[in-house]
């Protein structure tokens, strides 16, 4: 990716773009979780884990404010969340660069069916 604009919206750049999203989302997401990885391994490697019990992630580490909390004070779980939760985010930003690509391009039906598929991705992520 050049890091600049296409000056004409075509299809080939719009697919460049969101292609170049996509791979720096994965890598960046990949990074960080990587780093909440090691972080966690260096802290709690030599402890004894035990399978029989479940325990999910705690309360704190299920909302996006106890995430970034968690990333402050460096808690090595809260960072591989955040991780997730950029992984996640990736394609979700993709859809919206999509919207924009295609009110540019002036593509009525395409912005319609976009706006609809951000709008259910929206939805889904704040109230399932």
């Amino acid at each position: 990716m050049s890091g600049r604009v296409p000056r004409r919206w075509t299809d080939e750049a719009v697919e460049q773009l969101l292609g170049g999203l996509l791979r720096v989302g994965v890598i960046v997401a990949t990074a960080i979780a990587g780093l909440g990885a090691a972080l966690y391994l260096a802290r709690h490697g030599g402890q004894v884990v035990a399978f029989r019990d479940f325990r999910g992630e705690p309360g704190a580490l299920r909302t996006l404010h106890g995430i970034a909390a968690g990333v402050l004070a460096l808690d090595p779980p809260a960072i591989i969340q955040l991780g997730l939760v950029c992984l996640i985010a990736t394609p979700v930003v993709r859809v919206a660069m999509s919207l924009v690509a295609f009110v540019l391009q002036r593509d009525r039906l395409y912005v319609m069916i976009t706006a609809i598929v951000l709008a259910l991705l929206g939805y889904g992520l704040l109230h399932g």
